[in-house]
């Protein structure tokens, strides 16, 4: 049995679900989510403000149980993303490092001869608070996560003097420097 898969989502006054079939269709006043379940394994059941999902057959494998807890969570993100939103700091640290946004574009200074320009997707939205702090929300979390990574990946943070792009509470393992 899943632990996880068990446990009801709840679902916020302002958003709401539609189920139809194997689709499911999460509304909130951040935008809407869509999403498909394997209907042939799982069966979801709508009661008042919250949602259950359960496996059909009553002898569950392990495999039908670690999917159980994965569609729950999928079900539940979509729900907090649509209501509430994903969001995620990045923070720049280095001499002259800054960030800009020009248009649809996210400009980088990181330490390079150029500029990077990143392009944002439509569903993500950038929002520059000083030149040092990028802050990226939206209602996807997996679209979030997946552009918090690629702009880390651009610069990463070197273990000497912690220069790059981290995310707000990472840790760096510093290193000691050369000795005389």
């Amino acid at each position: 049995m899943s632990k996880i898969g068990k446990k009801n989502i709840i679902i916020p006054k302002d958003s709401s679900v539609k189920i139809e079939g194997s689709n499911l269709t999460i509304t909130g006043p951040k935008g809407t989510k869509k999403l498909t379940i394997n209907d042939k394994i799982f069966s979801s059941q709508l009661k008042e403000s919250e949602l259950q999902i359960k496996p059909l057959e009553k002898n569950i494998d392990k495999k039908t149980s670690i999917m159980w807890g994965t569609y729950r969570s999928l079900i539940n993100n979509a729900v907090t993303g649509v209501s509430k939103g994903h969001e995620k700091t990045l923070e720049l640290s280095g001499v002259g490092f800054r960030a800009n946004i020009k248009g649809d574009k996210l400009n980088l200074q990181i330490g390079f001869s150029h500029d990077i320009n990143f392009d944002i997707p439509k569903e993500i939205k950038i929002t520059v608070e000083k030149q040092t702090v990028i802050k990226i929300s939206g209602v996807d979390k997996e679209l979030v996560s997946k552009v918090t990574a690629d702009i880390k990946s651009l610069k990463p943070v070197e273990p000497y003097k912690a220069k790059g792009i981290k995310e707000r509470g990472q840790f760096v393992l510093r290193k000691e420097g050369k000795k005389k």
